[in-house]
């Protein structure tokens, strides 16, 4: 029987759920199930370590502290650019999320939370750092 540990690919459907019992994300909306690989940094550590030891066809529901699923909000990720930088493709209006290169040349997304006279403040932690979630998941394949 399949098991999942490191390194395997795992096909399956998933849910994160607020405290609420909002969906964050879903696989299931999508009608989709995700593929990833097992430490390929898709998911974070602590999301890996609720599936290790599943099999296909089962279904697990893990409780996650803000800790242990986005972490906490870090105060070295706001960070204040000029206005000049923002244009009409992308404006700087309180709520956009805007994708900024990162230094690896991938998109971060920031999300805008204030606009005061020329400054404008980015928000760059995860939209989910600071929350307790609930994950859900759906084993679909396993290969080792």
């Amino acid at each position: 029987m399949s098991v999942i540990k490191d390194n395997s690919e795992v096909l399956m459907h998933f849910s994160i759920k607020l405290d609420d019992g909002s969906v964050a994300e879903s696989t299931y909306a999508a009608g989709k199930p995700a593929m990833f690989r097992m430490g390929d940094g898709s998911l974070t550590d602590n999301f890996e370590k609720c599936l290790l030891g599943l099999t296909i066809g089962e279904k697990g529901t893990f409780e996650l502290s803000p800790e242990d699923a986005f972490g906490l909000p870090n105060p070295d990720n706001i960070h204040h650019l000029d206005l000049a930088k923002f244009g009409a493709d992308a404006p700087a209006e309180v709520g956009n999320i805007i994708a900024f290169a990162g230094p690896d040349g991938h998109d971060i997304p920031g999300l805008i939370t204030a606009v005061v006279g020329d400054s404008v403040t980015v928000d760059f932690n995860h939209p989910l750092a600071g929350q307790a979630v609930t994950f859900e998941v759906e084993v679909v394949s396993i290969e080792s």
